[in-house]
């Protein structure tokens, strides 16, 4: 968060002072929306054609400034530094289609040569691209696999055999005594027939010898 705002305000200073540059003196006295757009673009070099603001070099800066603003608001630093560039890069062309005029760039006291405008315009590209450096951008989602996905044998997962769940009513037998008889409610062999336990066969007992 720090740093993102601290690449914001610088980002944002330097998009002010590049729309502002135009304003002031670029060379020789003469303002640097006095310069045609046109003529960065032609291997003539400047003329001494005065446009409107939106045919001048402001117009670039403007939307260098409008691509900073984008950028800081979506904490994109790609469009910072692409601002950046463009205003730098303007600057710098303007400066070689001078050079083929004048055959001189010299900063001179009495405002002959270079004005302040030039430096404003070169210290907001520079600031811009330093406060796309210092922006940290946008974070990155954390990504979360799914169980099993780095290994496709095992996805989708599978069902590995638990222990057996009992389903009978009845516990288990305890130790090793095996099931002897029936349930309760299980019907049983009754008490008066034959071969049941407990009852004597029927005909009576045995005969005694003295009888």
């Amino acid at each position: 968060m720090i740093r993102n705002v601290l690449g914001a305000v610088l980002a944002l200073a330097g998009a002010a002072a590049a729309v502002l540059s135009p304003f002031r003196d670029w060379y020789d006295g003469r303002l640097g929306r006095h310069y045609r757009l046109g003529d960065l673009f032609t291997g003539t070099g400047v003329t001494g054609a005065h446009p409107g603001l939106f045919g001048s070099l402001w117009l670039p800066f403007l939307g260098a400034a409008v691509v900073t603003v984008l950028g800081v608001l979506l904490r994109s630093r790609a469009l910072v530094v692409l601002a950046g560039v463009a205003v730098l890069g303007f600057t710098v062309l303007w400066m070689v289609r001078v050079f083929q005029v004048t055959d001189s760039l010299a900063v001179t006291g009495d405002g002959s040569g270079l004005g302040p405008g030039v430096a404003l315009a070169l210290g907001g590209g520079a600031l811009m691209l330093l406060g796309a450096w210092a922006m940290s951008g946008r974070r990155r989602a954390a990504r979360y696999d799914a169980p099993g996905s780095g290994d496709p044998d095992t996805w989708p997962p599978t069902r590995e055999p638990g222990p057996s769940v009992q389903t009978s009513p009845w516990p288990e037998p305890e130790g090793d005594d095996p099931y002897v008889g029936p349930p309760p409610d299980s019907p049983g062999p009754r008490s008066d027939s034959p071969g049941a336990p407990g009852t004597r066969p029927s005909g009576g007992g045995p005969s005694r010898s003295g009888d």
